[in-house]
């Protein structure tokens, strides 16, 4: 299922199936000045495939090789419409690794890249590399309009699950980077339009921050990493369950002490 919004010149499909819903997960794409950011997930792909048809696009943009954002790069590249995406995320969707069960429940398995594609320089908007969420992570900036397209920069303000390779230093510093854009709208990878965006990056960088400082303090003091997940970051949650342990607290934990004091 797609479900459009439209604000002013901007376009939200928020892709979603039956069981998406049931994990408690959509995800968006955008339209703007004719092109499409991120390609959403393999479960939607006919419909995907659809809208490519229904749009004159000029390109697309992916801002990283997740599944939901970039599990309809195979189709896109079949009806011969430009791509623009940073070179390591082309590398990786080209030799896509293994997903996790609750991933390919979710979302769908995406076939690799296999198609020739042509490369895409989308007419003012800016790609900005914004790592941590994923090592390629990037966001689109509209200077004419003071538009952010967040991809999972945000999610929001207090994120306490995490991947064992996310970055939450590298997240903090990406946050900052943005703010300094003052942009004027955010739109978020699966929230949609975020309200009053630049209070709630401040908040999201200042809990992230805080949040930092008391794992690492946690743990000069020898606590265990367990505890410091509970202490810190609260009870588990259907996060935690779903993924088994992947999409965690503890993951969080672990991930900020993989960045060293």
């Amino acid at each position: 299922m797609i479900r459009t919004e439209r604000h002013d010149d901007v376009t939200r499909f928020d892709m979603s199936t039956r069981r998406s819903r049931l994990a408690g997960f959509s995800v968006s794409a955008y339209l703007v000045r004719g092109v499409l950011i991120d390609s959403g997930f393999p479960a939607v792909g006919d419909e995907v495939d659809a809208l490519l048809l229904r749009e004159r696009l000029e390109g697309v943009i992916i801002t990283h090789f997740h599944e939901d954002h970039a599990g309809n790069v195979e189709g896109i590249a079949q009806r011969g419409i430009p791509i623009a995406a940073d070179p390591d995320t082309m590398a990786r969707v080209r030799a896509p690794l293994p997903l996790a069960f609750y991933r390919r429940f979710t979302w769908g398995e995406a076939p690799p890249l296999r198609s020739p594609c042509s490369p895409f320089d989308p007419e003012g908007l800016v790609m900005i590399h914004t790592p941590g969420h994923s090592p390629d992570h990037h966001v689109v900036w509209d200077s004419e309009t003071g538009t952010l397209f967040a991809a999972d920069l945000f999610l929001g303000v207090r994120v306490r699950v995490a991947h064992h390779y996310e970055r939450p230093r590298q997240i903090l510093a990406s946050l900052r980077r943005v703010l300094a854009l003052e942009p004027s709208r955010v739109f978020d990878g699966h929230r949609g339009r975020v309200p009053a965006p630049l209070e709630l990056l401040r908040a999201k960088a200042d809990w992230t921050e805080a949040t930092i400082d008391a794992v690492i303090a946690s743990a000069r003091n020898g606590t265990p990493v367990d505890r410091i997940a509970r202490e810190v970051l609260g009870a588990r949650d259907m996060n935690d369950f779903i993924s088994r342990g992947e999409y965690s607290r503890l993951n969080l934990v672990r991930a900020i002490l993989a960045e060293g004091d």
